[in-house]
């Protein structure tokens, strides 16, 4: 048997990312870190515009809350990994447990997506991402999932089940950020190329089963981008969201709009829901104009890059899949949150990384980061040269490399 071809790419890809500086990773942490923050300093000036808009403050528990997820960055990234192997298992079956336990608290806004623990509510969804992620790569780490249908139809199994859960509560954006990063899972780990293309048939047949699943709203949204027009008066239901964002990021011009200043005198066209949540980049490019959404592109880009090294200049297979899926997952969320701001995509109510306000949303982000810098902290390079491919796969060549 031969390596996978996807293993065989992603070995390409990984000694040219990594052959430039040995000590890269180094280097991609701290570029990394630097890309959060400028993220969150923009998150922060777009948030505190939409107090004044709003006339209540949330800016002050925002930075509470960045300052939680930042020690829980810190304390992920002081750890080693490896040591949350073994917790990976039991930590993703009680998130599945705690994603059941939502629908016994009343709904809020028509969904049922927290659980209430006195001053701060806890939306196990996002917590239950990286969960995921973790036990996903621990499990492909260690077997020959990949190499096998049934391996494969098993973590498809294990990414539907909280999949399914979400898409109930409803919360369809955070149950789309599993199937990007359960492909990604599959390339890194050296998946077949048949089973990569059977995966992506399945899930296009899927899709009219998704349909169904969707509640009516959740279908309008959908529709609402074939009939979007720009420019106008507001449209009732769900084009509304979207004209008024749209319009939200155009006032701010090329330069943004002064504190405490108004450029458009009409009130009703600063009117955008969840415009501290879902619709944060609106408020960015309103506070900080074309610069500062450029800014953020080129911050969240940095990231992802950033990511990617360093799940490349690692030898461990858990620690590689763990970087890579991670890193998919908030490239992904941040994608979908960017793409329905401007009509690209629908809007599902996902949160944008390290802006939207939100504990949950901060916290699952900052355990995140945090593990990826532990990957590039505590990086084990004593694997071998070919990762990925059992002794009865390498061939002579392969062999006397990993010898």
């Amino acid at each position: 048997m031969r390596q996978g071809s996807a293993s065989a790419v992603w070995e390409t890809a990984s000694r040219l990312a990594v052959s430039p500086v040995r000590g890269g990773h180094s280097t991609a942490t701290i570029v990394g870190g630097l890309a959060c923050v400028v993220v969150a300093s923009l998150g922060l000036g777009a948030l505190q515009r939409g107090d004044e808009l709003a006339a209540a403050s949330l800016v002050g528990r925002q930075v509470a809350y960045l300052g939680v997820a930042t020690i829980a960055a810190l304390a992920m990234a002081a750890v080693p990994y490896q040591r949350w192997r073994r917790l990976t298992p039991p930590l993703f079956v009680g998130g599945l447990i705690l994603l059941v336990a939502v629908f016994a608290f009343e709904p809020r806004g028509g969904s049922r997506r927290w659980i209430p623990l006195g001053p701060v509510d806890l939306q196990p969804s996002e917590l239950v991402k990286v969960a995921f992620v973790a036990a996903a790569a621990s499990w492909l780490a260690a077997s020959r999932a990949t190499r096998q249908w049934r391996g494969v139809a098993s973590l498809l199994l294990a990414a539907a089940l909280p999949m399914g859960l979400i898409v109930r509560e409803p919360d369809l954006g955070t149950a789309l950020l599993f199937a990007p990063t359960t492909a990604a899972l599959l390339f890194v780990a050296g998946g077949r190329r048949r089973c990569l293309l059977a995966v992506g048939t399945v899930g296009l047949v899927l899709l009219p089963l998704l349909w169904t699943q969707m509640s009516a709203e959740q279908r309008s949204r959908v529709t609402t981008l074939t009939t979007q027009v720009d420019g106008g008066p507001a449209p009732r239901g769900d084009g509304y969201h979207l004209h008024q964002s749209k319009q939200t990021l155009a006032i701010g011009g090329l330069s943004g709009e002064p504190i405490e200043e108004l450029l458009v005198r009409e009130p009703l066209s600063y009117h955008l829901p969840a415009a501290r949540t879902d619709f944060i980049a609106c408020l960015v490019g309103q506070r900080f104009g074309l610069q500062g959404t450029v800014a953020l592109l080129a911050a969240f880009a940095t990231l992802a890059a950033s990511g990617c090294r360093i799940a490349a200049s690692t030898r461990d297979p858990f620690g590689r899949l763990l970087a890579a899926g991670l890193t998919t997952m908030l490239l992904s969320q941040a994608t979908l949150n960017l793409s329905m701001t401007v009509g690209l995509m629908p809007i599902t109510g996902v949160t944008l990384p390290l802006c939207s306000y939100g504990g949950s949303s901060l916290l699952a982000t900052g355990v995140s980061l945090g593990l990826i810098a532990s990957v590039a902290r505590h990086r084990s390079d004593d694997v071998g040269a070919t990762i990925f491919a059992w002794e009865d796969e390498l061939t002579p060549a392969t062999a006397s490399r990993a010898a």
